[in-house]
């Protein structure tokens, strides 16, 4: 029988939910308006398993975007994961909301010399979380918040070009950073992007304590580097 896992991305101000089956995604919803993740996020997740005739149950995991990101759109993922896994006698898998972008990034297609990859979620003002990633998705520096400034690229990357910020960070930071050999995608992360990350985790067994589980809801997280995340 194929892997089923219900996959919640509600880390920035627009959520979405997906279903994987095996290695596809074979049903998805975004929400269309910001910030209605309490009213979006467990419905959407009964419309899905509803159109496929499952019940929670019948998967084998539920899988959180377990951020950084907005601390209300997290604890609202949380929250609905964990009464999922509970009510369904399942298990919890979480993965990096950044990883999901550099993911999303690679799944969409790279442009043509992009070397590095650098994710960004708002965390207001000029800051933003981020890291620097390869061109095929490993993490070369720790998660942090990071103000965007003219030293910005010359801390993170060791080169000036063939850069890709990704996530909803960037516009507000396109005006310090744009150059040539920048490219820039104002995104939020989607459900759809954790498939790859999210069948990592499960293969890996790396189960979360549904009780216990907090997302990463503080500017004050750091993520070490982990040896393998693609």
């Amino acid at each position: 029988m194929s892997v089923r896992i219900i996959l919640l991305e509600t880390s920035t101000s627009l959520c979405s939910t997906a279903l994987l089956e095996g290695d596809e995604i074979v049903a998805v919803r975004h929400s269309r308006e910001p910030r209605a993740h309490a009213s979006m996020t467990a419905p959407y997740v009964k419309e899905m398993l509803d159109e496929r005739s499952l019940r929670v149950s019948d998967c084998d995991a539920v899988c959180l975007s377990m951020g950084p990101g907005s601390y209300t759109g997290l604890r609202v993922g949380s929250s609905t994961a964990k009464g999922l896994c509970f009510g369904g006698g399942i298990p919890l898998l979480a993965v990096g909301t950044l990883d999901v972008l550099v993911a999303q990034a690679i799944e969409t297609g790279l442009p043509e010399g992009c070397n590095y990859i650098v994710p960004m979620i708002d965390a207001r003002r000029m800051e933003v979380y981020t890291a620097l990633y390869t061109a095929n998705g490993r993490r070369l520096t720790n998660v942090s918040p990071t103000v965007v400034d003219d030293n910005f690229i010359k801390n993170l990357a060791p080169s000036n070009e063939g850069i890709l910020f990704i996530g909803d960070g960037v516009q507000k930071c396109e005006a310090v950073l744009g150059g040539e050999g920048r490219w820039f995608r104002q995104e939020c992360p989607t459900a759809e992007a954790m498939k790859k990350p999210a069948l990592a985790e499960l293969r890996a067994g790396n189960f979360r304590d549904i009780a216990y589980f907090e997302p990463f809801y503080l500017k004050d997280f750091v993520a070490t580097v982990g040896k393998k995340l693609f």
